[in-house]
């Protein structure tokens, strides 16, 4: 009897390990605590890029996949803490409407993101948004002074564990 208790225990603990369905609201939690774990980003990204958020302090990342239909975006939300970018909210979207001019909102196919989250040549930041492989809406010439950290960005949408079989 023992055994098999043990065995329960050990399935149900397996089950709670399960990866987040890729761009869920869940993963986009994960995504924000690996983005703090990344200098590259949050020192990178820190200065002059974080200071242009319109007065508030923060800036929104809006992300989904356009396979799923229906998707939902996920959100992102990147504070300026002493001059460091850090992320302070990962998840459902709290902000319905963007400020183009401080806010970004990026889309694409799951086979797209796979290539920019291994880093693979012609998906890092230029070349995924020349190739059309990210879509993009918001400060363009921003993103363009900002292209190393941004690769780690891109980066961390293949490293936070991830369910890509199901739709969030």
């Amino acid at each position: 009897m023992k055994k098999l208790s043990i065995f329960a225990m050990l399935t149900l603990c397996a089950g709670s390990l399960q990866a987040a369905t890729f761009m869920s609201a869940e993963w986009a939690a994960e995504a924000c605590e690996a983005w703090n774990k990344n200098k590259n980003l949050v020192e990178g990204l820190g200065g002059d890029w974080m200071k242009n958020n319109a007065g508030r302090g923060y800036k929104v990342i809006q992300i989904y996949r356009s396979d799923c239909k229906d998707s939902p975006k996920v959100e992102l939300t990147i504070s300026d803490e002493d001059g460091k970018a850090k992320c302070t909210y990962g998840g459902a979207v709290k902000h319905a409407e963007l400020n183009s001019d401080v806010d970004y909102l990026m889309y694409a196919s799951d086979d797209d993101w796979v290539c920019m989250g291994k880093g693979s040549w012609g998906c890092g930041p230029m070349g995924a948004m020349a190739t059309g492989k990210l879509k993009f809406k918001g400060p363009k010439m921003e993103a363009m002074g900002v292209m190393g950290p941004f690769a780690g960005f891109l980066e961390l949408t293949g490293k936070v564990p991830s369910d890509r079989n199901a739709c969030p």
